[in-house]
């Protein structure tokens, strides 16, 4: 079969691989999944080098099996200061109700693309995958990487994405649908009408080109893993499934609003980063409107938004949190990613 020819080309006992899911994770989720048979990934774009330095070698120290290392590879624009004016004057109602303060000496990213003083600190790992979101990085950079004897993934949400990946390099394509929960890896267009569900984009990328592609959005048991691989997908990946293990970082909000009605309605928003990203609806994203022209540009808007949850979420408040999910948490269990992993396995087994 052809998904277990990509396994041993990764490494991977089962063509499973843990999305990244910064925010909600670290490295023990990623040893748990890979440990397991599938490939754990480490979202990277949140940490300072020396963070990431630090969890690589916890990885390292805790298994001998293939691990996946994510970074965002975006454009920085400059800081807008008029555009975050405007943008605090909307939001200041919400810290007045909250009894808060906006801290304007706050200026700094929290999503930071990747770059060769990034490299400089992996480099010695040589880790065995890396998956890029919005692109790939310029190709002196990607060729670095990949001399390291690292293979390449990254996401397209469209057909035109997956043949630009295909021709500037990648080794796998990550076809994201719709239904993915997080950051649209979007990169070619910021049209959000271009996004389609995954079954939808799957065969298009597979009659397309000729790299493994991995499919991501929605999958969470063996009648879905059962569609992607009979699409041609290669590998899935699964991220929503895993937010209530032991081992994942979620929050008690999160964890809460998760296993609720709530969760049933999801929807892309750009008011907590500026770019768009699924999550379950709260407060904000209703009040404001789901795609809002007055947020600042990524990363930058997240600044704002950061400091109005911190203040919402010590009242245990959930109004301003980015309540990352997928279109479907039937899979979410409360048990180790390891015997989730196992599960998918299983269900692997079932399909083939």
């Amino acid at each position: 079969m052809k998904q277990f020819l990509l396994c041993d080309w990764l490494g991977m006992d089962y063509p499973i691989i843990q999305a990244p899911m910064a925010g909600v994770q670290d490295s023990a989720l990623a040893i748990a999944v890979s440990e397991a048979g599938g490939l754990g990934s480490l979202p990277c774009a949140m940490l300072s080098v020396d963070d990431i330095a630090h969890q690589v070698s916890l990885i390292k120290a805790s298994t001998n099996k293939p691990y996946n290392l994510n970074f965002f590879c975006h454009d920085t624009s400059e800081y807008n200061e008029i555009k975050h004016q405007q943008w605090r004057v909307l939001l200041k109602p919400y810290f007045d109700e909250l009894s808060g303060q906006y801290d304007a000496t706050i200026k700094a990213a929290t999503r930071m693309p990747f770059s060769h003083d990034i490299a400089d600190v992996i480099e010695d790992f040589a880790p065995p995958v890396i998956s890029f979101h919005f692109g790939l990085p310029d190709a002196k950079l990607l060729a670095r990487v990949k001399s390291w004897g690292t293979k390449v993934l990254s996401s397209a949400t469209t057909l035109e994405e997956a043949v630009w990946l295909e021709e500037n390099g990648v080794d796998g394509i990550i076809a994201q649908g719709l239904e993915a929960g997080g950051h649209r890896g979007m990169f070619l267009s910021k049209d959000v009408s271009t996004q389609i569900g995954l079954f939808s984009l799957l065969p298009q990328i597979v009659d397309r080109v000729s790299v493994p592609v991995i499919a991501a959005g929605g999958i969470c048991d063996t009648r879905s893993i059962d569609c992607a691989l009979s699409l041609g997908a290669s590998v899935v990946q699964i991220g929503t499934s895993y937010l209530l293990c032991h081992e994942a970082k979620t929050s008690q909000l999160h964890r809460a609003a998760l296993k609720s009605q709530r969760a049933h309605h999801t929807a892309l928003t750009n008011v907590f980063t500026g770019r768009p990203a699924r999550g379950i609806a709260n407060r904000i994203m209703k009040d404001l409107g789901y795609m809002n022209s007055s947020v600042p540009d990524f990363p930058y808007a997240s600044m704002e938004m950061a400091q109005l949850k911190n203040l919402a979420e010590k009242q245990n408040l959930d109004d301003f949190s980015s309540l990352w999910s997928g279109q479907n948490v039937s899979g979410c269990q409360e048990i180790s990613a390891f015997d989730l992993t196992k599960q998918f396995a299983e269900a692997c087994r079932i399909v083939s």
